[in-house]
């Protein structure tokens, strides 16, 4: 008969926690084209907003798949990092990654770097690698834009100095590739600048509660990922933090033709 310790459960407990930890990025991830975070400000009075909710998100779905249709290739860097604290032990682990997009609907990576924990290399950072090329099937990707047929939608407020609308946003289904939260919206472009959000159902009974913050910024023609910082409270008293850094993005757009590039990593906080 076999014998399991203590020990040998603790530390399968500790890998499921970690694996979690994906989800609850990943569900941020999808709607690659114009979503982003910040801090939770005052919101400005509703009547001061210059444009009814309405037509906010049919610009914003109009614009996002404008968006989509033009971005015939981009190659960028990203920096992974995971830094779990808490029972039964620390851990730590960062991942380099060249990710390429190819329209419609093809994504790649290259793993350059990595360091650290076996565990969080293998069952977080390549799990999510994986279930990112797996989301752009049509089936799955349909699930989860940023739309009518997925989201309700609520003016919060609108910021005048940074023409900025801060939209509730509900999922009609329950499920752990949806999120609610807060998103803002540019009043210009009708990309989403930044996220403040939750799945929309616990990806894990040993997690109390995750927080996802995502930040974009504007690159010629497209808002695209800057960094994601992703919190994770295990109900055994530890926690998670992973972020993703995005940078020296390279891109090919159908309208301008020639790559465009930016000149500084995106990533950048600067």
């Amino acid at each position: 008969m076999a014998v399991h310790t203590g020990k040998v459960k603790i530390s399968f407990v500790a890998e499921r926690v970690l694996r979690r930890i994906v989800l609850a990025v990943f569900l941020l991830m999808w709607p690659v084209l114009g979503i982003n975070v910040a801090a939770q400000d005052a919101a400005p009075a509703i009547s001061t907003a210059p444009l009814p909710l309405d037509t906010v998100v049919d610009n914003l779905v109009r614009k996002n798949e404008e968006r989509s249709r033009n971005l015939l290739h981009s190659r960028a860097t990203r920096v992974y990092h995971l830094s779990y604290r808490g029972f039964p032990g620390d851990r730590e682990a960062e991942m380099t990654v060249e990710a390429v997009y190819d329209s419609p609907a093809t994504k790649t990576f290259k793993i350059t770097s990595e360091s650290g924990s076996k565990i969080i290399l293998e069952r977080v950072f390549r799990k999510l690698l994986e279930g990112e090329q797996e989301a752009e099937l049509p089936e799955m990707n349909s699930r989860t834009q940023l739309n009518r047929d997925n989201y309700e939608f609520a003016l919060g407020g609108y910021d005048s100095s940074s023409n900025e609308y801060e939209l509730a946003v509900t999922p009609k289904s329950k499920s752990k590739y949806v999120y609610r939260g807060r998103i803002w919206v540019d009043g210009a472009d009708f990309a989403v600048t930044r996220i403040e959000a939750e799945p929309a159902k616990n990806p894990s009974f040993w997690t109390k509660r995750s927080e996802i913050r995502q930040r974009y910024v504007k690159i010629a023609n497209f808002w695209l990922p800057a960094r994601n910082e992703s919190t994770s409270y295990i109900r055994l008293g530890g926690r998670a933090v992973l972020t993703i850094d995005y940078k020296n993005y390279q891109l090919y757009d159908a309208q301008q033709g020639p790559p465009l590039v930016s000149e500084n990593g995106a990533g950048s906080d600067q």
